[in-house]
C-alpha cells in the first residue's frame, strides 16, 4: 500500500479497495454468492506479517446485518487469537485459545475472554469491512499505522450464562472460556448506564486486595492466587477508510482503507498460578 498523497489525501491503493471499485476486476466478491443478500456475512482472508517477522493468515469477516466485525489469527506457537467488534452493544470481545503445556499438568488448551467497550472510530464501520476486497491474495501486508499499546487491568467477571445481555455474540466467542471472562468496572459503568442488567457481572477480589497480590511470574508454589498477565496483538486490522478525489468527482469519497497494528495488555486475578504459567516477570 501507498503512503498518502500530497494534501492528505491519499492516492489509490492498488492492494486492498472498497468493493465498488473492484467488481468489475474481480467478478463476483469471495464468500458471497450470487444469490446472496446485501448484509449477508463476507469474509477476507489475509496474509499478515506479525510483530515477530513471521507470516500468518487472518481472517475477516463482516456482518452488516448484526452490524459486527470479527478477526481471527494462529500465531506460530499455535495460540489462537478472536477478536469481535459489536458495533450495536459498543462492546469488544478478544478470545485467546492457549495451548497447554502437558507435562507441567494443564489441559489441552486454556481459553480467556475480555471484554472491553467499542469506541466506534477504532474500526472501519461493517458495511465498510463487507465490501473489502485485495486484488493480490498472495501479498503479505504489514499494517500502516503501530497504534499505541494499551495496558488494562481487568477487575470484574461476566456471567457467562447472562452474557447475550451484553452482547449476543459472547456465548459463541467465549464458549471455552466459561469461567474466565474478565472485564473492567469503567466499562461495566458505562453498559449499566445503556440499559445493560446487573447480573451480567460479577466482582472479583477488590482492587485493593489484589495490589497486595504478586504478579504470578514471581510466584513459587503453583496453587497461590495471584495477578496473571496476557498480551496480545492484532496484527493487521482496518482502522479507518482513505478518501480520494477524481475529476468528475466533486466531493472526496470512499477508495480504500488505512491498516493499524495495535498491542493489548491484559491484568487478571487467578485463583492459582497454575492458570497462568505463561507469565514471567517483566
Amino acid at each position: 500500500m501507498r503512503p498518502p498523497g500530497r494534501g492528505g489525501v491519499p492516492r489509490v491503493s492498488p492492494a486492498l479497495l472498497l468493493l465498488p471499485l473492484l467488481v468489475p476486476l474481480l467478478g463476483a466478491p469471495r464468500g458471497v454468492g450470487a444469490g446472496t443478500g446485501a448484509g449477508a456475512p463476507s469474509e477476507l482472508r489475509v496474509r499478515v506479517r506479525l510483530p515477530d517477522g513471521q507470516v500468518t493468515e487472518e481472517s475477516l469477516q463482516a456482518d452488516s446485518d448484526a452490524d459486527s466485525i470479527s478477526l481471527e489469527l494462529r500465531k506460530p506457537d499455535g495460540t489462537l487469537i478472536s477478536f469481535t467488534a459489536d458495533f450495536r452493544k459498543d462492546v469488544k470481545l478478544f478470545r485467546a485459545l492457549i495451548l497447554g503445556e502437558l507435562e507441567k499438568g494443564q489441559s489441552q488448551f486454556q481459553a480467556l475472554c475480555f471484554v472491553t467497550r467499542l469506541h466506534h472510530n477504532e474500526i472501519i464501520p461493517s458495511e465498510a469491512m463487507a465490501k473489502l476486497r485485495q486484488k493480490n491474495p498472495r501479498a503479505v501486508r504489514q499494517a500502516e499505522e503501530v497504534r499505541g499499546p494499551e495496558q488494562m487491568h481487568m477487575d470484574i467477571a461476566v456471567n457467562f450464562s447472562q452474557g447475550a445481555l451484553l452482547s449476543p455474540h459472547l456465548r459463541n466467542v467465549c464458549a471455552e472460556a466459561v469461567d474466565a471472562i474478565y472485564t473492567r468496572q469503567e466499562d461495566v459503568l458505562f453498559w449499566l448506564e445503556q440499559g445493560v442488567d446487573g447480573s451480567v457481572f460479577e466482582a472479583l477480589p477488590k482492587a485493593s486486595e489484589q495490589v497486595l497480590l504478586p504478579r504470578c511470574g514471581q510466584v513459587g508454589d503453583r496453587g497461590k492466587p495471584c495477578v496473571c498477565r496476557y498480551g496480545l496483538s492484532l496484527a493487521w486490522y482496518p482502522c479507518m477508510l482513505k478518501y480520494c478525489h477524481g475529476r468528475d468527482r466533486p466531493a472526496p469519497y470512499k477508495c480504500g482503507i488505512r491498516s493499524c497494528q495495535k498491542n493489548y495488555s491484559f491484568d487478571f486475578y487467578v485463583p492459582q498460578k497454575q492458570l497462568c504459567l505463561w507469565d514471567e516477570d517483566p
